[in-house]
């Protein structure tokens, strides 16, 4: 059952829109991570969900309702925020609680609430611990509570890990994706991470200058993004003009294998790191090691060719196999990793 629904939703900032007739559906109980550079409308998208900012056209629904005219606290939605935004006048609990004092939830009833969620997101026991004499990690962990809390049908997240260190992100965004299973929460995320995103979501939508570029599970935009935008976001620059034919596609670095049934014509394609493989100079396009950079569990590899003309190529391999700078390689291309490209928007 579709719970949040955008039907051609439009956002104005004097000329420009911020989002362009925008049209997604979440799922009850799917988490859903729109990914994007600055810019790119995914906060706008956020606040129009949440009756912040008002749509110039289209609607938003929420659980088969109109939302036009609903305030946010009418809503149902949790809101977290990159920047906590806790009360620090109030201790844990009365953070955690705030929500549930507002819809008049008996006392009784808020406290154990408060303590069932503290034990949820592993802080058991914090009612009473002020604000301020927490890492931050741990203020992330009492905003996701106050903002479940009063059980709401959406919970929105704006940037949700945006100030922790890469090592705590890295942690929370496992333990939030267990969470979320566990509770059944429906979730919306917006992010430019896609590390975060893709650990995160069941669903990934990217955005571009207010509309979506390409929407899919995390395998799936990764493995095959649908434009160039897409693949530059996505930090695959191995991208060149070809010319299609059959199933091979002519190319600056020769001659490359497409999926059968290909368009014919010219077409922008993609060569994923990964499926540039590395042989003998005799054997493969020849190469030079322009340079390698160490990514902890692979190293990447630029390939200058003969033809100075012709743009570098990006490799990827295991760090035992990798020839240093300055070696001749020669290199072949992996089918599955070659990805035609759709116009852009």
């Amino acid at each position: 059952m579709t719970l949040l629904r955008l039907d051609e939703v439009t956002v104005r900032f004097g000329r420009r829109d911020a989002l362009d007739a925008v049209e997604l559906a979440v799922a009850e109980h799917e988490t859903v991570c729109v990914l994007g550079p600055s810019g790119s409308g995914k906060s706008t998208m956020l606040r129009v969900v949440a009756g912040l900012q008002r749509a110039d056209t289209g609607r938003v629904w929420l659980a088969g309702r109109d939302q036009s005219g609903v305030p946010t606290h009418r809503r149902g939605v949790g809101l977290m925020f990159q920047d906590h935004q806790l009360f620090p006048q109030r201790d844990v609990g009365g953070n955690v609680a705030f929500g549930l004092r507002m819809r008049k939830v008996g006392r009784a009833e808020a406290d154990r609430r408060v303590a069932e969620l503290l034990e949820l997101v592993g802080l058991p026991g914090a009612q009473r611990r002020p604000v301020d004499s927490l890492s931050g990690g741990e203020q992330q962990r009492v905003a996701l509570a106050r903002a479940l809390a009063p059980r709401p049908k959406l919970l929105m997240l704006d940037e949700p890990l945006g100030q922790l260190d890469r090592g705590l992100r890295e942690r929370l965004v496992v333990e939030l994706r267990e969470l979320f299973e566990r509770l059944g929460t429906t979730v919306l995320a917006v992010t430019h991470d896609q590390g975060e995103a893709f650990a995160l979501a069941d669903r990934v939508v990217v955005m571009e200058n207010g509309r979506i570029a390409q929407t899919g599970t995390p395998l799936e935009v990764w493995q095959r993004p649908a434009t160039e935008f897409v693949a530059r976001f996505l930090g695959f620059d191995n991208v060149v003009e070809a010319i299609v034919h059959g199933e091979v596609a002519d190319t600056c670095w020769g001659e490359l294998p497409v999926p059968p049934g290909s368009r014919p014509g010219p077409r922008r394609l993609l060569v994923r790191p990964a499926g540039v493989r590395l042989t003998d100079p005799e054997k493969g396009l020849e190469c030079t090691v322009a340079a390698r950079t160490f990514r902890g569990d692979h190293v990447a590899l630029i390939l200058r060719l003969s033809d100075p003309a012709a743009p570098h190529l990006e490799a990827s391999c295991a760090l035992r196999d990798a020839p240093e700078a300055g070696a001749r390689v020669g290199a072949v291309f992996d089918p599955a990793d070659v990805v035609l490209l759709d116009p852009e928007l």
